[in-house]
């Protein structure tokens, strides 16, 4: 089961939402709670919200999601108890609190909503809680016998060894053999092995890293192997214009498909960490002192 959490701002929205009855969702769980209505919620979410005004995000919003094999199983009830207990888990017993179930996708899934502000007026303290969330829903799926992220992780990294270990064996042969001298020449030499190499272009149009594509799996690149990141490859790239006797030069741009792309910063170090690595392992390798 995975479990994620955020305070929001929008609470009446954030509720509609999960309480949308063209999807036929249903309440699983309330507690502390009179109304029947998303506006009557709403209001008494406000009235508990109006002893704290300086607390803006004062609504706690989580979705829970066990597999969707799981999912499919679960009863109305069995929905509620595992609501309960993540609440309980997260030390919310005492806030209110409502829940809904969807099953409108494939993927069945609740969206819990509480209220941050305590009858006391005390702020609940939302400090990473995303990863706590994440965490009590693995107690609660524990508890009540579901499957875990880590069990699901662990899974998903024994089904996909054998492909992470093929796309690794075609990088390495063309890197032994071709010897790829920039990332264009690097992409068509991994395609001609049926392996597509896509860019990770992020927000600022910067060149953030690779994914692979092979056999329908898409994977980081650093999934399929950690000397496979993007300043692996590219420091690689990089090393195979030089001589072990030359300075190293970064450069903080590179070609894809004909453009000009610029690297991010984080790349950037990334390169120039590997190629450092690997002018020191060859001279060590080769007997030069430094």
């Amino acid at each position: 089961m995975i479990g994620k959490g955020q305070s929001i701002t929008h609470t009446k929205a954030s509720i509609d939402y999960g309480w949308n009855q063209e999807k036929d969702a249903e309440v699983v769980f309330r507690q502390h709670l009179a109304g029947d209505t998303t506006e009557q919620i709403t209001d008494e979410f406000k009235l508990i919200q109006e002893q704290n005004v300086r607390c803006q995000k004062n609504t706690l919003s989580f979705i829970l999601s066990p597999i969707q094999e799981e999912g499919k199983q679960l009863s109305k009830t069995q929905l509620g108890e595992l609501t309960q207990k993540f609440i309980q888990e997260m030390n919310l017993k005492d806030h209110q609190a409502i829940a809904f179930v969807n099953r409108d996708k494939a993927h069945t899934h609740v969206h819990a909503y509480v209220n941050r502000i305590g009858f006391d007026g005390k702020a609940y303290n939302d400090s990473f809680i995303g990863k706590r969330s994440q965490l009590a829903a693995e107690n609660v799926a524990k508890e009540m016998g579901l499957t875990t992220v880590k069990e699901v992780q662990l899974e998903k990294n024994i089904n996909l060894q054998p492909i992470r270990q093929e796309i690794k064996n075609r990088h390495q042969s063309v890197m032994d053999n071709q010897r790829p001298k920039n990332l264009e020449d690097y992409i068509k030499a991994m395609k001609a092995e049926n392996v597509k190499v896509i860019p990770s272009i992020n927000k600022a149009s910067k060149l953030q890293g690779f994914r692979y594509e092979y056999q329908g799996h898409n994977l980081k690149a650093s999934e399929v192997h950690r000397s496979m990141s993007g300043g692996g490859i590219m420091g690689q790239l990089a090393q195979n214009n030089k001589g072990i006797g030359q300075p190293i030069q970064m450069k903080n741009t590179t070609q894809i498909l004909g453009k000009t792309i610029e690297l991010s910063t984080n790349l950037a170090a990334s390169i120039a960490k590997s190629m450092l690595k690997k002018v020191i392992k060859r001279s060590i390798d080769k007997g030069i002192g430094f």
